[in-house]
């Protein structure tokens, strides 16, 4: 539900401090009007399956939809400070339900990135960021609320050994914790460290080598029929890291290699094969761009039965720029998730049928730009899962509408 929803703060941070691809995923890149920066938001919402409850499953109460409000308010600051710079954003909200009103939550966002550099050759990030928001209920059927609270910690250092050549090294430590005590088992905290030798021509585009460790670990222990399962993990991957600038036109950007996951409760213990993501962006010199993604990934699931899939999947979106003031954004996706690995550890899944889903979005979003810190902005998503029998989980089809505007002052 809130997953698939628009946050001010992501738009916040999209619209005033932006994001880069390579080599930090968490770095805000662009650099806005130095000082301080307050923000403020008001949002309205409706979505006619709220809860996502499966067609084939009575609606809570008889209720489905239900419409919400939203208030923000938060901090903007940036600030360069020589060859350093430190970026910022931190927002509180308040959201109301007409209807589900056990859902009403009070939610936190901060992020705080130190962009450092130490001579002409040792640059590097170091940051920090707080999430607190409703745990989507795409995989888990309930109406009792299930705030998530993520914490992340990163560091990313590299050192120019040659203009053309690059090391660096990162290390990243998340951790999720849900308020609903039957999603607990869905508490961890995953501890990524890896090291990269990258490669950067005079056309700009560039190639790195990225070796990479995961460790996850659970501190409570899911319950199966026969016991219970160990969803702690190590995953190590070697990948080739490519920004190409294609044309002028066309950038294709991706990440990409062999991985190997052991853990106890996915199958056997281990699973390897590819993984990857592959990203393209299309800019011409009119008024519309476009961008495709196509992936193969382990990613998490916030179940009651599972903790991880493999996912097949693929999305295409276009912006257009109406206008110097209007935006328009739209995007699709289709993406498979495979629990056939499982089959063999957990009895839950010994009658045998499909161990597999699938969900599809879509979304329309248009921005409009009143004045330079004031922007107005409408949304329309959809989202449909197939659903599995034997994962318990059934079909649904769900569409949320919404309304924002946000200031900065």
């Amino acid at each position: 539900m809130m997953h698939f929803r628009l946050r001010p703060l992501a738009f916040l941070a999209a619209t005033v401090l932006g994001a880069y691809f390579v080599p930090a995923q968490h770095a805000l890149a662009a650099q806005p009007e130095e000082g301080l920066k307050l923000y403020g938001g008001i949002g309205w919402g409706y979505d006619d399956n709220l809860l996502r409850v499966p067609d084939n499953r009575p609606a809570f109460g008889g209720q489905r939809s239900d419409r919400w409000r939203q208030l923000d308010a938060g901090v903007v600051y940036n600030k360069r400070i020589s060859r350093q710079r430190v970026a910022v954003v931190a927002k509180a909200s308040k959201v109301q339900f007409d209807h589900f009103q056990q859902l009403d939550y009070d939610g936190r966002d901060l992020q705080a990135t130190w962009f450092w550099e130490v001579g002409n050759k040792l640059e590097g990030q170091a940051g920090t960021l707080y999430n607190r928001t409703l745990a989507p209920y795409t995989d888990f059927f309930s109406d009792e609320r299930n705030v998530r609270e993520q914490r992340r910690q990163w560091f990313d250092a590299g050192y120019k050994m040659h203009p053309s050549w690059k090391i660096r090294t990162g290390f990243t430590r998340d951790r999720y914790e849900y308020e609903l005590l039957r999603q607990r088992w869905n508490n961890r905290t995953e501890k990524a460290s890896e090291a990269e030798l990258l490669y950067t021509p005079k056309s700009g585009s560039s190639v790195g080598l990225v070796a990479r460790r995961v460790k996850g670990t659970y501190p409570f222990r899911r319950p199966a029929v026969t016991g219970v399962l160990v969803d702690d993990f190590t995953q190590d991957e070697l990948k080739v890291r490519v920004n190409w600038y294609a044309t002028g036109s066309t950038t294709l950007q991706a990440l990409a290699g062999y991985v190997r996951r052991e853990q106890p409760s996915f199958g056997e213990g281990t699973t390897s094969g590819f993984n990857g993501r592959l990203n393209a962006i299309y800019t011409p010199k009119g008024k519309i761009s476009y961008n495709a993604s196509l992936w193969r990934e382990f990613a998490p699931i916030e179940s009651t039965i599972v903790s991880y899939t493999l996912n097949r999947g693929a999305s295409v979106g276009a912006t257009w720029a109406a206008t110097g003031k209007v935006k328009v954004e739209a995007s699709a996706a289709y993406e498979q998730r495979d629990y056939n690995p499982r089959s063999l550890s957990n009895p839950v899944f010994a009658n045998g049928g499909e161990l597999r889903d699938s969900l599809r979005s879509a979304s329309l979003r248009a921005t409009w730009q009143v004045k330079r810190k004031v922007a107005v902005s409408a949304g329309w998503q959809h989202q449909a899962r197939s659903g599995s029998d034997n994962l318990g989980l059934g079909k649904f089809d769900a569409n949320t509408v919404m309304l924002n505007a946000n200031v900065l002052f």
